[in-house]
């Protein structure tokens, strides 16, 4: 199940709120210009699905955006717990950092936990399977997929290039919950 928590910057401890129904937390970060949606296959997807069968089934959703917001790439990540260097992906997004194009990513399978930096609080949002979020360019956030990550996601991007980050040389990030590995079936 999808959660944000709310915190205040200095107070990692405690949340001022929590929240779980998607509706609430779309309308919480909303409120940020942060989007997040569910969005549905239009076809079944199998494990072990191709890059191209992944997003011909998301291709209306993925469409959508492109046309609304100027995407011009997309394509498909996806990581197991099995993974080589899982430890060096991991610890490669957990420093707090913005880039200069809006992040956008749907959860086809699995979870990860987006924590963004905004206005003297931090939002610990927890994405799962069919949830959409778009993180606008210069916005501080960091990812964490666990310790032991499993996730399929669709990455929208502006620059063909794809990911590229501006660290912001904070040690905030640090300072918040990480994610725990997900108890997977």
């Amino acid at each position: 199940m999808s959660r944000l928590r709310i915190f205040d910057e200095t107070r990692p401890q405690a949340p001022l709120a929590s929240h779980e129904h998607h509706a609430t937390i779309a309308a919480e970060l909303g409120k940020l210009g942060i989007r997040f949606e569910q969005w549905q296959a239009s076809q079944p997807i199998v494990p072990g699905a191709s890059q191209d069968e992944v997003i011909a089934a998301y291709r209306g959703d993925i469409d959508r955006l492109m046309n609304e917001k100027g995407y011009q790439a997309v394509d498909v990540i996806s990581l197991a717990p099995d993974h080589p260097d899982r430890a060096m992906l991991r610890q490669k997004f957990l420093s707090e950092h913005t880039h200069s194009e809006d992040e956008v990513r749907f959860f086809v399978a699995g979870s990860g936990q987006f924590t963004l930096h905004i206005d003297g609080k931090v939002y610990d949002l927890l994405c799962e399977q069919g949830d959409l979020i778009g993180v606008p360019d210069g916005t501080r956030h960091w990812f964490d997929m666990s310790e032991s990550p499993y996730f399929v996601a669709i990455r929208l991007f502006t620059n063909k290039e794809g990911w590229v980050a501006h660290f912001t040389g904070d040690d905030i990030a640090a300072r918040f919950p990480r994610m725990q590995p997900a108890a997977r079936s």
